[in-house]
């Protein structure tokens, strides 16, 4: 007999995670189906010599009192079980370059923000002031993101159009305050002139408010979500991987996993890419215009990592990332590689396992990566549960990727080589694996200031009861998946309603 639910979850990763919380603190008996060992997707962590490392997470930010997935946390109750280490408020981030020895820091605080770029700026004054005020109004279009009430979800569309290099380059000539000023453009793939201004500020915006590290990594938020839905009666299935979504009269009846279980609903919500969910129904699900769109969306690039094990008492631990590029130009091109120029940038972090860590015990760094350079490889699946090596090729490929990284990590740490205990990477591949996302995309789809509908995905489908969630629905990271989770919700709660219960949660007046 197939076991029923009022509401059947797919994908364990945040924006799954968030959706199926809200709905079973709404009294809904929900159910979770995650196709890996861990729940989480780009919230997981993994632990080589007893060191903990992150896959996707390596800060969070707007989580003080009073913002916005501060407010969003605390609805959700997860807020007790976190353990967090604030950082730098002098310099959370940190902006370098090849040919220049000076470290350009972004401090928390816009005061401070401010402060510290007209220290090394100091002509430059109403280019800053310009910059932070075009943020702060950007940022007042997105109502989740100020937690406003609204008839709609949807962004007006001058929001959505205007380029972050068309701006930075109309306040400023000075190059380098440029690149300074998208210096963390890692966080959403910055591509020139195609990457929308928005999604620049919806991310520089929280961090400059407040970055914090979550301590023994990003697993503790799926911990805490997990909790709480269990603690409502939420039913979880892990490595039960959906193969197919049975339909019947305009709707979705039933799933079926690759181990045979059969789970019915009487609403579904998909935190899988849409290019993926779209191949577990059937052919005639969707109109064949919706799924040539859905297909022809362009996902962003993937990532290249490296893991370092360090020895211990060697390596003074920084409560900031580091944000490298070769130089000016490359802020704007890095995807752009090329087999001889690559790296053109990376990002630094590290984990910590305690709040006075004095010395690292690891050190990530992340770069891009596109999907063809796997390919080879690309008919192989390994993970926890699917155990399928890659061979010896591959493990070759990932060693001289390590070995250039670690090359120019030396032009930094110039004896970071023997500080090193062991060294572990991961590709596309392993993205794509373990997140379930098309081609290991860091960040789902592509979003272009100039077509900025292309890449739109509504959480609504022609199927009554499907509804799409996720970091390919709306905004990646954190707070973008989370309000993804809110605005899916939102559909089946009502807005109004979904929102008031939010604010009342947290005794803050709706604007």
């Amino acid at each position: 007999m197939t076991q029923k639910f009022d509401i059947l979850v797919i994908g364990g990763g945040l924006g799954g995670l968030v959706s199926a919380l809200i709905l079973a603190k709404e009294g809904y008996y929900v159910g979770l189906v995650e196709k890996n060992q861990q729940f989480g997707g780009n919230l997981q962590t993994f632990s080589r010599d007893k060191v903990i490392f992150d896959t996707g997470v390596h800060y969070i930010g707007g989580l003080s009192e009073g913002q916005n997935l501060h407010t969003y946390f605390k609805y959700l109750g997860i807020l007790d079980d976190l353990q967090l280490k604030k950082m730098d408020e002098d310099g959370y981030d940190i902006i370098t370059f090849d040919d220049d020895p000076n470290e350009y820091k972004h401090a928390q605080g816009y005061k401070k923000f401010k402060e510290s770029l007209l220290n090394q700026f100091p002509e430059e004054e109403q280019a800053i002031d310009a910059y932070i005020q075009k943020l702060k109004e950007t940022c007042d279009g997105f109502t989740l993101y100020r937690m406003r009430k609204s008839e709609t979800y949807q962004e007006k569309p001058e929001v959505l159009q205007e380029g972050i290099q068309e701006f930075i380059e109309s306040i400023t000539d000075n190059k380098k305050l440029q690149s300074v000023l998208v210096g963390s453009n890692l966080l959403y793939a910055g591509n020139g002139y195609k990457t929308p201004l928005y999604m620049h500020a919806l991310a520089v915006n929280s961090y400059i408010e407040s970055s914090y590290r979550i301590i023994r990594g990003g697993s503790q938020i799926t911990k805490a979500l997990l909790k709480q839905f269990r603690k409502l009666g939420g039913k979880t299935f892990k490595r039960q991987q959906v193969v197919r979504l049975e339909t019947e009269n305009g709707a979705v009846t039933k799933l079926h996993t690759d181990k045979g279980m059969i789970l019915g609903a009487d609403t579904f919500i998909s935190n899988v890419d849409p290019k993926m969910t779209l191949k577990m129904l059937p052919e005639d699900a969707f109109r064949k215009s919706f799924v040539n769109r859905i297909e022809n969306i362009e996902s962003t690039v993937a990532a290249f990592s490296l893991y370092l094990v360090l020895k211990p008492g060697t390596f003074p631990y920084i409560n900031s990332n580091i944000y490298h590029f070769k130089d000016t130009e490359s802020v704007w091109d890095s995807i752009n590689y090329t087999d001889e120029n690559w790296p053109k940038t990376y990002m630094i972090s590290m984990g910590l396992s305690k709040e006075d860590e004095e010395w690292a015990d690891n050190l990530t760094v992340m770069t891009y990566m596109k999907f063809d350079e796997v390919k080879p490889w690309a008919d192989t699946i390994n993970t926890v549960v699917h155990k399928n090596q890659r061979g010896e090729t591959y493990e070759e490929f990932k060693a001289a990727k390590a070995e250039i990284l670690i090359r120019e990590l030396e032009k930094k740490f110039p004896d970071i080589r023997e500080k090193i205990e062991a060294v572990y990477t991961s590709t596309p591949l392993s993205y794509r694996d373990y997140i379930g996302c098309n081609k290991g995309a860091m960040y789902g789809y592509v979003k272009d200031a100039a077509n900025p509908m292309k890449s739109f995905i509504s959480p609504k489908t022609r199927l009554k009861n499907l509804f799409f969630t996720g970091q390919s629905l709306n905004m990646h990271g954190i707070l973008g998946v989370t309000i993804s989770g809110i605005i899916t919700c939102s559909e089946i709660l009502g807005r109004e309603y979904l929102l008031d219960k939010i604010l009342k949660k947290t005794k803050k007046e709706v604007v």
